[in-house]
């Protein structure tokens, strides 16, 4: 097999990469994403009569708890010790819509961009768990990275 893919060693096990040869540096990376809903699921998370609850305050905690529990989710993602996890909710009425940013940050030898998406990902799928009784079509949407910095790679910022 192919030791050109970083997962797998010569005789094709999988293996995590092995970052300790990397530098530590500060390591931030910022993920987006968003919840497309009818107006009238919008207009219950706004009055907060939802009946499981604050929905952007239970997003939230469960975007940040996403966060940390990325690598037991995602196969050979390194334990990472954050030092920061902020992740926000904003309703936006004319898009019907609830729009998500996760900012991850630690100092480090590997970057934070699977635990910024993870925490986009978990927060988006727990405001459709919180709604699903009375919108069962809404859409999760546009999760992406939109910034990176710090490591060799430096930093990268979406057009």
């Amino acid at each position: 097999m192919s030791s050109d893919l970083s997962h797998f060693d010569q005789d094709g096990n999988a293996i995590m990469v092995d970052v300790s040869a990397k530098d530590s540096t500060e390591r931030i990376a910022i993920a987006v994403g968003a919840v497309v809903m009818q107006p009238e699921t919008v207009r219950l998370i706004q009055q907060g009569v939802m009946k499981k609850g604050d929905v952007l305050s239970v997003a939230q905690l469960a975007g940040i708890m996403g966060a940390k529990r990325t690598p037991d989710l995602i196969p050979l993602c390194h334990p990472l010790a954050l030092t920061s996890v902020k992740v926000d909710l904003i309703i936006n009425p004319d898009r019907n819509a609830v729009k998500i940013t996760a900012r991850c940050a630690l100092n480090g030898q590997t970057g934070v961009e699977m635990e910024a998406l993870t925490a986009v990902s978990v927060a988006a799928l727990t405001v459709y768990d919180m709604c699903k009784a009375v919108d069962k079509g809404m859409q999760i949407t546009e999760i992406r990275l939109i910034h990176k910095s710090g490591g060799k790679s430096g930093t990268y910022e979406s057009t």
